[in-house]
């Protein structure tokens, strides 16, 4: 069941047009110790008044005191009970970040929705999405915004993070033994970080005896999948749960190196190039994954991995699992990742400007593209051959094996377009207030 469907333009396939131009001051020379100011247009630990906490919770690495630190940093507004016009809207906090859902009498919720920070982030960047998921639906979803990602522990590599989003999610299945169904919403880094992380907790088993059993009939994606010998028959699951909606908000899906994947460099060769090469002092691990710098042991980038299954990481039959797939994109004014590598798109595919609408619904929604499994094989012949396979073009081919639902969003006359990173997600209410369509646009599509 869908919450609602949107009015917008929808399209199969999208036409080229240029790139958003670049609005990002010169890049600076990176010193790990700074690293909050590089990213101060995108995050918001560059002030003196976070600096202590900062420091208190990298000093105390993966202990209790050290996610207490962050939590009471995070934990704003909605701890405890806030009164809703529907109930009560409650906020447990334990060690592995913060549970958000309706008191009521009736049936428990059974759909879990998993919210991920990005770089430099905490729990409380979901904040109001979060209470907002819970005041649409109180009845149908519980809203866990993850903790064991935050701050200084955002710089550890993609793979460590999506480890600890693995463990966090399956404590909190175990703690919720009421729900069936789960959904991942993340932002930025977070939305490769919940790739990594449904690989580790993907689960299946024979599809063809478990329709015999239900009578519920197999799906065309997955018909479809198996003529073309991707995967064996199955029955897949996340946590031992229905995965239903994997959306992504700004995320760097196709890294950040090089093709002003990191707009703010304006995309001039010797920047880019010297961001390539000091992105670990700046960012860690998480830096050299970005930029593809990882090669570690003679494997390829982790990035470059994540687009295909492993032996033991099973990433894209994880993605295929899900019903939906959706990534919301900045179409310009995002500082830190570019309208390409969020959307999973070539130059060419990106929309022609003539082709941007708005909607008085949802304002800052300019594009919809909804695909089917018969445009992903289209566009698949059509590319085979006619294009150099780089990196950037084995991701998408990767990524692009099972369908998505791509979303344009663009601030261009809203006061708060500078910091369009963080306004789509409305990261802070008093900052990125006008996300808030782009927000209630998610909620509304919500597959329950």
């Amino acid at each position: 069941m869908v919450a609602a469907t949107s009015p917008l333009l929808t399209a199969s396939s999208a036409a080229s047009s240029s790139s958003p131009p670049p609005l990002a001051p010169a890049f600076s020379k990176p010193i790990r110790s700074e690293s909050a100011f590089l990213f101060s247009v995108g995050f918001g630990f560059s002030s003196p008044t976070w600096r202590p906490f900062v420091a208190a919770a990298a000093a105390g690495g993966r202990s209790g005191k050290s996610m207490e630190v962050l939590r009471k940093i995070g934990g704003g507004c909605f701890k405890g009970k806030g009164k809703d016009s529907k109930g009560v809207i409650k906020v447990e906090a334990d060690s592995g970040g913060e549970d958000v859902f309706q008191v009521s009498s009736g049936a428990l919720p059974d759909h879990l929705v998993v919210m991920v920070n990005g770089l430099i982030g905490s729990a409380s960047d979901w904040r109001y999405a979060g209470e907002q998921f819970v005041k649409k639906l109180p009845d149908k979803v519980i809203v866990h915004r993850s903790e064991c990602n935050s701050s200084r522990l955002t710089f550890d590599g993609v793979d460590l993070m999506g480890e600890r989003l693995a463990e966090e999610v399956l404590a909190v299945v175990r703690r919720r033994p009421e729900v069936q169904k789960i959904s991942f919403v993340a932002h930025s880094l977070g939305g490769l970080v919940a790739r990594y992380a449904i690989g580790r907790l993907y689960e299946h088993s024979s599809i063809v005896k478990t329709a015999a059993l239900t009578g519920n009939p197999i799906s065309e994606e997955h018909k479809n999948s198996m003529v073309q010998g991707h995967e064996q028959p199955h029955e897949a699951k996340i946590a031992g749960l229905e995965p239903m909606n994997f959306i992504t908000f700004a995320t760097p899906h196709l890294g950040s190196k090089g093709h002003k994947q990191l707009p703010f460099l304006c995309g001039l060769p010797f920047l880019e190039r010297r961001a390539s090469q000091t992105a670990h002092l700046v960012a860690g691990m998480s830096g050299k994954h970005l930029f593809l710098m990882d090669k570690n042991d003679g494997k390829p980038p982790l990035l470059l991995r994540m687009v295909n299954d492993s032996a033991d990481l099973k990433f894209i039959s994880a993605l295929r699992a899900f019903k939906r797939r959706v990534a919301y994109a900045n179409a310009n004014y995002d500082h830190m990742v570019g309208w390409r590598t969020s959307s999973i798109r070539r130059q060419n595919e990106l929309p022609k400007s003539n082709l941007l609408v708005t909607d008085e619904r949802y304002p800052h929604i300019v594009y919809v593209e909804r695909e089917t499994m018969d445009d992903v094989r289209n566009k698949a012949s059509l590319v085979a051959g006619n294009q150099t396979i780089d990196l950037e073009e084995e991701m998408i081919r990767g990524l692009t094996q099972v369908t998505w639902e791509r979303v344009d969003v663009s601030f261009q006359k809203s006061r708060q377009r500078y910091i369009a990173h963080n306004t789509i997600q409305v990261k802070s209410y008093w900052l990125n207030s006008d996300g808030a369509d782009v927000v209630f646009h998610m909620i509304d599509n919500f597959l329950l």
